[in-house]
């Protein structure tokens, strides 16, 4: 297992077909990559308790949520997963919440995305990879 420290975390959520992030204010906080055969991770936020009511229907029901964070210092590239809180405990005038999920690949988004796109603008066969290959070189240019 990697223990790392938890900088920031914003939960996304979908309202009216809207995305927006909701911005939790951290008072501390870690991950845990398990490296196990789940490819799970472990992320407990330590929070102000003003946030019970919100995090305790998310536990009770057992909402899969995404949520994305920062770990180790401001300036790194947030990481997104796919988790659900498994536990909450109460600490004085503040509460742990304790997610567990596997974390989202970017990358495979992005090829998804062209891939979807190529379909969508009629390209098939051959000329469906072909013009894969050339727009995956255009992007790393």
């Amino acid at each position: 297992m990697k223990t790392f420290k938890l900088i920031s975390m914003d939960i996304v959520e979908e309202k009216n077909e809207d995305i927006t992030q909701r911005r939790i204010k951290l008072q501390d906080g870690l991950i845990i990559n398990r490296e196990d055969d789940h490819g799970r991770w472990v992320i407990e936020a330590f929070v102000d308790e003003s946030y019970t009511d919100f995090f305790r229907a998310m536990h009770e029901n057992e909402e899969e949520i995404i949520v994305q964070v920062k770990i180790t210092k401001p300036s790194n590239r947030p990481a997104t997963f796919m988790v659900k809180p498994i536990d909450i405990n109460m600490i004085g005038e503040a509460m742990n919440v304790i997610f567990m999920g596997t974390i989202v690949d970017r990358q495979q988004e992005q090829v998804e995305r062209v891939l979807k796109q190529l379909l969508d603008e009629g390209f098939q066969g051959e000329d469906l990879l072909e013009e894969f290959k050339k727009r995956g070189n255009e992007s790393k240019a």
